[in-house]
């Protein structure tokens, strides 16, 4: 058994408290990360806020980065002291959708995670009150996590923690939005709507694969700013009649080849859809309360456009983590300019604080 310090969650609308809890003895496929570094996802602040459910007390956080510590006897893919990167999609690799090649939808991490659970149905953290649950198979806003073996992805040792633990989720979103969802192809046109965390990977995500033109859109000129940093080449704001007006402009009035939506909301999510060029390719990455209804003007939908909806940008850990740690280690993936403050575990609601000012980018405890 090992005691640590922890985020905890006891309810909703509450701040998050410091606590000392434990793990006890390690089931067979688990393995035991120190974290070192981990993100705060606006995913993070929905469970915080309510407007994603989940059962409490709960430790929140899946984009984690630490060193291997501790295995189970059935642990193979990772040995003690690999640094890794905490997938919060741990997957069987047998079930109906990881035989079809959708890992995302893996039927036991969709029967086990909405409950707090590891895949074997229980919880392996406690604390003086009793059980605490997992969020997202990871929660690794405290000193330690225990994750299977398909959440921990060994990485080159050479990236600092700080920089790993953001591939584990907004950074795979937007760049595999980019290259594995849409697959955007050498010279395209692609707009990008929203810069935030995700929105702004999905900008060097199309700069990875290619791209001849890339529009980013936002309300804020901060971030079209940030954006220019990140690769694109033109920045639009202002109203959705301008916006498409401008966007129509940049690409001899046909519409983007491929659209990224990555602000999540209604507004972001109708430009969207009317920017599109007919036969072109619209992937939604943004999202809202899972019960919201959206509208959309019918022929904004037409045109024989692709249309998907990404949540983990076709995420293969075992394949991508160690890509993307690459591409920084190259120089060809920039990590560094995503983090605008680190704060210790103590003081992780001011990073919440922040988000919800609208405030940076990405925020990393480092417990």
């Amino acid at each position: 058994m090992i005691e640590f310090e922890a985020a905890v969650l006891n309810g909703v609308g509450k701040d998050l408290s410091i606590e000392r809890i434990r793990i006890g003895e390690l089931q067979p496929d688990d393995v035991l990360v120190r974290i070192k570094a981990s993100g705060l996802c606006h995913t993070d602040l929905e469970v915080i806020e309510g407007s994603l459910a989940y059962p409490m007390p709960i430790v929140l956080g899946h984009e984690g980065a630490g060193i291997v510590e501790g295995i189970g006897s059935a642990v193979t893919d990772v040995k003690v002291g690999d640094s890794v990167v905490c997938s919060w999609n741990p997957h069987c690799g047998h079930c109906f959708y990881c035989e079809r090649d959708l890992p995302i939808l893996c039927e036991i991490y969709t029967r086990h995670q909405p409950a707090g659970h590891l895949f074997d149905g229980n919880s392996r953290l406690a604390g003086a009150k009793g059980a605490i649950h997992h969020f997202s198979v990871v929660s690794s806003h405290a000193q330690y996590a225990v994750v299977p073996q398909s959440g921990a992805i060994a990485v080159p040792k050479e990236i600092p923690h700080d920089r790993a633990c953001l591939i584990g989720c907004g950074v795979m979103t937007g760049v595999g939005g980019a290259t594995r969802i849409a697959s955007v192809a050498p010279g395209a046109n692609v707009a990008v709507i929203g810069c935030g965390a995700v929105g702004l990977n999905a900008v060097q995500g199309a700069r990875i694969a290619g791209a001849g033109q890339i529009i980013a859109i936002d309300r804020q000129p901060m971030r079209l700013a940030q954006a220019k940093q990140f690769g694109a080449d033109l920045g639009l704001e202002g109203d959705p009649a301008a916006i498409l007006d401008g966007v129509k402009a940049a690409t001899h009035g046909r519409g983007a080849d491929y659209v990224l939506e990555a602000a999540g909301n209604e507004i972001g999510f109708r430009i969207a859809a009317e920017i599109t060029r007919p036969g072109g390719q619209l992937v939604f990455l943004g999202k809202v309360a899972f019960g919201q209804d959206v509208a959309f003007r019918w022929g904004s939908l037409m045109g024989e456009k692709r249309i998907t909806r990404s949540s983990y940008g076709g995420a293969r850990p075992k394949r991508d983590f160690p890509w993307l740690a690459r591409l920084y280690l190259e120089g060809r993936l920039k990590l560094d300019e995503l983090i605008t403050a680190r704060l210790p575990l103590a003081r992780i609601n001011e990073g919440f604080d922040a988000m919800r000012r609208g405030q940076g980018i990405r925020t990393v405890v480092l417990p």
